[in-house]
């Protein structure tokens, strides 16, 4: 079992940077790919961007592609999230979530009920 707690959020103008991080406590998170979705006011929760077990692979969402990064550190258990260039439509609540990978079945980092544990969420707002 994992206890996921996101950090970094805030208000930025639009352009600005902001750094996520997501750090995790409990067993093996390494074995876990890591995931951040996110949540608009009266929107449905998106994926944001995913990197697997061993930090090889990431995957991001196009509208956020080669603005944001996402890295992790397994030593530290902790995921990292670099969103650059921010955009009022960046708005949102973001969850990091965590999608067991121990049992080698394939990683689907899109689809949000291959993710077993979700923290609370962080806010992140982006005035224009």
């Amino acid at each position: 079992q994992l206890q996921l707690v996101e950090s970094g959020g805030g208000l930025v103008q639009a352009g600005g940077s902001l750094r996520l991080s997501c750090t995790a406590f409990g067993r093996a998170f390494s074995m876990y790919a890591v995931g951040w979705f996110r949540q608009a006011p009266g929107k449905e929760r998106e994926f944001v961007a995913a990197v697997n077990w061993n930090g090889g692979n990431t995957n991001y969402a196009d509208s956020v592609k080669g603005r944001f990064a996402m890295s992790r550190d397994n030593a530290k258990n902790t995921v990292v999230l670099e969103m650059n260039t921010l955009k009022p439509e960046d708005t949102a609540v973001y969850y990091c979530a965590s999608d067991w990978q121990g049992d080698g079945t394939r990683w689907n980092p899109r689809i949000e009920s291959e993710y077993d544990y979700w923290g609370q969420g962080t806010q992140v707002t982006v005035s224009s």
